[in-house]
């Protein structure tokens, strides 16, 4: 094994230091000997070390020894390289017996939100709401299916032919989809979903036009009044931002219950459970579901229960949860309307209680929901809360509906950048008599606001 050596910069380095180690990385990808090289290096590397050894000594003195190691091994090779050259390969052999591989300075960007790798040679990242091809590149499908192996090994999970899809997730909470052949036809497909550690609070999204200052305050207030919160939208479209900033309004002396596939949430609250799903093991037993979770969870004493997502029979059980001492609870579900968020409610319900008649399935509904937050990513790739819809009850056979706040849009920029304006619809919600019970008045101003965006 290599003698100890002074420290050299690795992942416990400053931004700055980790900026100069992947600045040849951002310049493009080795030339296609360099790639030989490296790939060559990388298997004389792990012969040459005992990385099970390494195990139990700090993470920054290994890579430093490894560092040493490697270097002296570039040193070794007959092929003439610039101190750059150098530079770049050692930090992608580093990248790939310590990390990731050619996925780590994605990783490594606090601008990129998704990485979606569709074959080797073809990586797209997701920056400020836009799709852009990257010069990221694999080697071969072998080099992907590592990295994919080493991601899912990493939380006891496998992916082979007998099991071609899994879920998993990185150590920052990061969600990761992979799916291989024979199910994947062109190669194996990763997709990363980043995990934000900078939590948006509601100023940033008033001042960054994701809904007007009038629609935040009377989400502050609807939330401090205990109503029951439903946040609409599609994939991507901001649904689990806008209920981390709205758990926001919760007073720190409630009790807080979250249920999560993957815990995603970040309450600041002192008195937070978190409650986390559990996938299947090898042998497929020893699943824990949502619905399973938010039944213990009643057990457990909660003023609120926070839901990241209802998806499948638990929403049943959210809302009787709802309806039966725990207001102010606040969920997700995708749906593109809030017509189409009642309607899946609805589907989830029977999947549950298939027996259950759909008149009591909409009253329990229409009982239980108070509002309808219907967020959309723009074609910009901004993200809106479009409407701001009350929920009031129950017409012959329908549940209906109301708009507080919609999105008026007013067309294309030149640039490209959706035009519009924040609306109120001049109508007072049915709710506001709640709101004056929890000693909450709000302006009438408020009700009658237009914001451009």
């Amino acid at each position: 094994m290599p003698t100890l050596v002074e420290k050299t910069p690795g992942k416990a380095a400053s931004w700055e230091q980790r900026l100069f180690l992947h600045a040849a990385k951002a310049k493009g990808p080795l030339r296609p000997e360099c790639q030989e090289l490296k790939f060559t290096l990388h298997r004389k590397l792990l012969d040459r070390i005992n990385l099970e050894a390494l195990a139990s000594i700090d993470n920054q003195r290994v890579r430093s020894e490894v560092r040493q190691a490697l270097m002296s091994l570039i040193d070794g090779e007959p092929t003439l390289l610039s101190s750059l050259d150098k530079q770049q390969i050692c930090d992608e052999v580093l990248d790939e017996v310590f990390g990731l591989g050619p996925l780590e300075p994605l990783l490594d960007d606090p601008t990129i939100s998704d990485i979606l790798v569709n074959t080797p040679k073809q990586v797209y990242v997701e920056r400020r709401g836009m799709l852009e091809l990257t010069n990221v590149s694999f080697r071969d499908d072998a080099h992907l299916l590592r990295i994919i192996d080493k991601i899912v090994s990493g939380v006891g999970r496998r992916v082979d032919e007998s099991t071609p899809m899994v879920d998993a997730r990185l150590a920052d909470g990061s969600r990761v989809n992979a799916i291989i052949p024979p199910l994947a036809v062109d190669g194996p497909l990763l997709s990363i979903r980043r995990f934000s550690t900078d939590r948006l609070m509601p100023p940033d999204l008033v001042e960054r036009k994701t809904l007007s200052p009038g629609m935040m305050e009377l989400l502050e207030a609807a939330v401090r009044a205990r109503l029951n919160i439903i946040i609409s939208g599609g994939t991507g479209a901001g649904k689990t931002t806008l209920l981390n900033a709205l758990s926001a309004f919760i007073s720190p002396k409630e009790r807080i219950i979250t249920i999560e596939d993957a815990a995603e949430l970040q309450l600041k609250q002192p008195h937070v459970a978190r409650l986390e799903t559990r996938p299947p093991n090898l042998e497929g037993q020893g699943a824990v579901r949502q619905r399973e979770l938010l039944i213990n969870s009643l057990r457990m004493r909660p003023d609120r229960i926070v839901c990241g997502e209802v998806r499948g029979e638990e929403a049943l059980d959210m809302l009787q949860a709802m309806n039966t001492g725990h207001e102010g609870s606040l969920t997700t579900v995708h749906a593109n309307t809030p017509r189409d968020a009642i309607s899946r409610l609805e589907v989830m319900v029977t999947w549950g209680a298939a027996n259950m008649p759909l008149l009591s399935i909409r009253q329990q509904v229409a009982s239980a929901v108070h509002l309808i937050l219907q967020a959309a990513r723009m074609s910009d790739g901004t993200r809106r809360v479009v409407s701001i819809t009350e929920v009031t009850g129950m017409e012959v056979e329908m549940v209906t509906l109301q708009d507080i706040f919609v999105l008026e849009r007013r067309g294309l920029a030149s640039d490209g950048r959706v035009l519009g304006c924040f609306a109120a619809t001049g109508i007072r919600p049915k709710f506001y008599e709640k709101l004056l019970t929890a000693g909450i008045r709000l302006r009438p101003e408020l009700f009658e606001e237009m914001v451009e965006v």
